[in-house]
């Protein structure tokens, strides 16, 4: 296995535990389609993340993704990415499924946490799910966050967490609801939601007292410690059937104990 690593986004740890691999900064688009015939790769997964604000950084693009960047009518997620996506595919190169391996993180259906969203918890995720699916179907964002069945935050280029801090400072501390979902039509092969546990973290700090995810299409990176820190904030995180709205709070506790 050979890893292809950009070097202002993936962890120098890398060089630990990769028998091989190789650094490219970001934009090297031709030097990495170089060395992924030089390994002799056939099929490859995308791993981690690369901030959508980059594409307006100082990193330079090489000529072939200039050209590409060029080529674009809209430059949001799934069009860049897929562009790149389908270069790879005209240079034999198959993308796969990037949670073929990661599949105990994608949590099922139902409350994953040690208490269900209370009555009014379940309401704003309700109406923060169907905001969010509209805005995820534009390929704007994938995470909202509510309070009182009004949108306080809606994300864009920023992240998760920098919504949820915005969110924290327009509300000077009242209780939140976060809701993240995929998009409508979500390619798992890039750009699957991902929650990790600095967004728990985040949540604490911003009185953030429910979570909503899509079930199948979340990552949640290091799960168990997660949930725990989540118990422990008193957060309730609850995962939903991407197609199906949110439950009412006594079916979805009746749903966990069962």
């Amino acid at each position: 296995m050979a890893v292809i690593a950009i070097r202002e986004e993936a962890s120098p740890s890398l060089e630990r535990i990769a028998r091989r691999l190789h650094w490219v900064s970001l934009g090297e688009l031709s030097r990495t389609i170089e060395l992924l015939h030089q390994e002799g790769v056939k099929r490859a997964v995308m791993a981690g993340q690369v901030k959508h604000n980059k594409i307006f950084s100082a990193i330079r693009p090489d000529w072939r993704l200039a050209k590409l960047l060029l080529s674009l009518p809209a430059k949001n997620t799934d069009a860049l990415i897929g562009a790149v996506a389908r270069v790879l595919e005209d240079e034999g190169i198959e993308l796969v499924d990037s949670t073929k391996f990661l599949g105990p993180l994608l949590p099922a259906v139902g409350v994953l946490t040690g208490r269900a969203p209370d009555q009014k918890e379940a309401a704003d995720i309700a109406y923060g799910r169907d905001v969010a699916q509209k805005i995820a179907g534009l390929d704007l964002g994938q995470t909202v966050v509510v309070r009182d069945l009004a949108c306080v935050a809606i994300e864009a280029m920023e992240g998760t967490d920098e919504t949820i801090e915005r969110a924290a400072r327009i509300t000077s501390g009242q209780r939140l609801v976060v809701v993240k979902v995929s998009k409508p039509r979500q390619d798992m092969r890039f750009d699957v939601p991902v929650v990790g546990l600095k967004t728990i973290q985040v949540m604490a700090r911003s009185n953030a007292t429910a979570l909503a995810i899509d079930a199948g299409r979340t990552l949640l990176f290091e799960r168990d410690e997660l949930i725990r820190t989540a118990d422990a904030a008193g957060i309730t995180i609850q995962a939903f059937s991407p197609s199906v709205a949110a439950q009412e709070p006594e079916k979805a506790e009746a749903k966990r104990k069962s």
